[in-house]
């Protein structure tokens, strides 16, 4: 968690899919190296976004990877596919049946991760020790920004593949999610979209990422409440085979650091927008 010396921003910077912890027993009980394992991360988005607390915000990163257990779903998205004696529940989402559930069965491109499956006892440990905690802090500062504002504004930021299988069309290098509308206020969409497209990126929005579980969750802009995506094209800044930066990963950063500055200060200009009509 980066708190700033000074919170002077209702924007809230998160990273759920950044971490790259791996407990060892994770590493024992998992059938992919180590390299592979990494497929899944969101690799370094934390620190692109790090500069979130001198602009008055917080940014929360998770340190646990996205592979042991990802925050950016519901709890119950629990895969009967992987866990052992799971009751009866409610019916698979998509996501669960992708194998992409609170705890994932795959990893990028269909891989699995484990030659068995998991106890329910084991996915409950984990689901206590970091995604119940994740989603705990990250409430709390949302409602902090909601008592010492009167708004709040998560930015969740997150790194998609590089699609090279597209001939024609380039694909957005960033994509804006607001759940078509119901996770944040136009007006706050249109300032974002702004931002990055004034700084030279190709934007797109609600497509391929509208939002995952976090954005649907938190966003409520019928009371102040705004949610926001930001998916960056992982070839910007990183050697996708090695899970290292690339050479532009320093550009990227620089570039990015005046849209956190502008974002940081956006919820503020909203209210005050508000206060005079």
């Amino acid at each position: 968690m980066g708190e700033p010396g000074r919170l002077t921003s209702a924007a809230v910077f998160s990273s759920p899919h950044s971490g790259r912890r791996y407990p060892d027993v994770f590493q024992r009980k998992s059938r992919l190296d180590d390299l592979t394992l990494r497929a899944s991360e969101d690799a370094f988005v934390d620190d692109l976004f790090s500069m979130a607390p001198r602009y008055g915000a917080p940014l929360l990163a998770a340190e646990f990877p996205r592979a042991f257990i990802d925050p950016n779903r519901a709890e119950d998205e629990l895969d009967p596919d992987l866990i052992a004696r799971l009751p009866n529940r409610k019916p698979r989402t998509v996501r669960v049946s992708a194998g992409l559930g609170v705890v994932p069965r795959i990893v990028a491109e269909g891989t699995p991760i484990y030659d068995g499956k998991l106890s329910l006892d084991e996915v409950a440990a984990r689901i206590e020790c970091c995604y119940r905690p994740f989603h705990r802090r990250l409430t709390a500062c949302l409602d902090r920004a909601d008592t010492l504002f009167g708004v709040s504004l998560l930015i969740d930021c997150h790194s998609m593949p590089s699609d090279n299988t597209r001939r024609g069309a380039r694909r957005a290098e960033i994509v804006l999610g607001d759940c078509y509308g119901s996770a944040a206020g136009a007006e706050i969409s249109d300032a974002a979209f702004a931002l990055f497209k004034g700084a030279g990126f190709r934007v797109g929005r609600n497509a391929p990422f509208a939002g995952g579980y976090i954005t649907q969750q938190y966003g409520a802009p019928q009371r102040n409440r705004h949610a926001l995506q930001i998916e960056i094209d992982r070839g910007l800044y990183l050697d996708q085979k090695r899970v290292v930066p690339n050479a532009n990963y320093t550009a990227l950063k620089r570039a990015i650091e005046p849209i956190v500055a502008e974002l940081a200060a956006l919820p503020h200009r909203l209210v005050s927008t508000m206060a005079a009509e």
